[in-house]
């Protein structure tokens, strides 16, 4: 039985960054092309595909669990420029991106200046040049996204210098290293995105901080349930962990009806099994500045716990145990980029269970292909999550594209305390 494209909504979204990595915004991953899960059928009119899908994610979804507090970037064709779909669309909340594809036509530069009129925010996407022709939409853009694959250092200076008489934000898109990072900075761009800020990497020889072994020691002791007092102790040498903990305690997402005013209150209030979580997630926060919520590292590796566990749940719902280990899962893979040290070093340092750590290192058993299939969903290629969604039988598009959802509003809400105290 095939599955139409209609049914599916979306399958990822990708952070955008500000100079100092702070999340301001999501490219949201539409699917307008044929995708390959199970027997799905291609799809002869990708803008109508884009259209249903957009349709879909504004009007069957809350805005508050696909972006959160952020804007949705959107990419837009030729065709749906035109759409009148477009208009429905909340204009404070997206930044419609006009494809490289898009011709510079007076039609199209009418139409951008008649959504510009209606408040609508434009991004030129994917500009790897300068061409006079597109000098009206480069105009009435907000944000310009330069494609950094394929221009090397001078050809990136000299676009560099051909845009910014027109005082719009420059955009860095798949920015993949340290290195074109501060160069990017260097040149003046103010937005950031790419797989550099996603996916883990190995820096090698950088050591830990001080407050980040104690985080892990931290957690060690929480996986072999350790007493209380322990904990607290552990807890009362690095105090900027322990106000941390405190607010992520308090944000909305944990359910509790009360503040929690002191470790010890935390610790007994939360149970072991929400302590554990708490604490695989303080180490995305900095100690210095508490449990940001515009960390993009903490946002995805709460996206990615939170998504592993509820499909997890989903195969196999009454394994409370197994679900537990495709949060910590989620959780971890992204250590490396955050911390600079190998996995192998990170899981050296945790008690965790044989299969955790098969998924973790080796990407194998089903935890590692569920891992597979949430990196899946933060890549633009949708054959990748696809394919990745194959090797997870039992889990369909649908079932995938809900427990996205829930994992979204769970990591939009994560560390925001309440504002409301009745």
């Amino acid at each position: 039985m095939s599955e139409t494209y209609s049914s599916q909504i979306f399958l990822g979204r990708q952070p955008i960054l500000g100079r100092e990595q702070q999340l301001l915004a999501y490219e949201l991953l539409f699917r307008s092309g044929p995708i390959v899960a199970g027997n799905a059928a291609l799809i002869d009119d990708p803008a109508q595909a884009t259209a249903t899908v957009i349709a879909n994610t504004f009007t069957g979804l809350s805005v508050d669990e696909t972006l959160g507090p952020y804007r949705g970037f959107i990419n837009v064709d030729e065709q749906f420029l035109f759409s009148d779909l477009i208009e429905a669309l909340p204009p404070g909340l997206v930044v419609l991106e006009i494809l490289e594809s898009v011709p510079p036509t007076p039609e199209v530069i009418a139409r951008c200046r008649q959504l510009r009129a209606m408040g609508c925010s434009l991004a030129m996407d994917d500009v790897v040049k300068f061409e006079e022709a597109y000098r009206p939409l480069f105009e009435l853009a907000e944000i310009i996204k330069v494609d950094l694959p394929g221009l090397d250092s001078a050809q990136l200076a000299a676009l560099v210098e051909r845009l910014k008489p027109f005082g719009k934000k420059l955009l860095a898109e798949k920015v993949e290293s340290a290195e074109q990072l501060e160069e990017c900075k260097r040149l003046g761009f103010e937005l950031f995105q790419g797989y550099y800020f996603a996916k883990p990497s190995v820096l090698v020889g950088r050591k830990l901080k001080p407050s980040q072994i104690s985080l892990l020691r931290l957690l060690g002791l929480v996986m072999q349930d350790a007493e209380t007092g322990e904990i607290e102790n552990a807890f009362k040498v690095e105090p900027g962990l322990a106000v941390n903990m405190l607010r992520l305690t308090n944000s909305v997402s944990n359910g509790l009806a009360m503040r929690v005013t002191s470790l010890r209150h935390a610790i007994t209030l939360l149970g072991r099994k929400q302590l554990r979580r708490w604490l695989q997630l303080l180490i995305y926060t900095n100690p210095e500045h508490g449990a940001n919520a515009d960390n993009p590292l903490l946002s995805l590796a709460a996206t990615r716990g939170r998504l592993l566990e509820l499909l997890v749940e989903r195969l196999q719902p009454r394994n409370r145990e197994f679900a537990d280990q495709g949060f910590l899962v989620g959780v971890i893979s992204l250590m490396p980029a955050l911390l600079g040290v190998p996995m192998e070093e990170i899981i050296a340092q945790l008690p965790v269970a044989p299969r955790v750590r098969q998924a973790l290192v080796e990407h194998d058993g089903l935890l590692g292909q569920l891992l597979r299939l949430a990196l899946a969903t933060e890549q633009t290629e949708p054959e990748v999550t696809a394919e990745a969604l194959q090797r997870v039988p039992g889990i369909s598009v649908e079932i995938l594209d809900d427990c996205l959802r829930q994992a979204f509003y769970w990591a939009n809400n994560l560390g925001r305390e309440k504002t409301d105290d009745a």
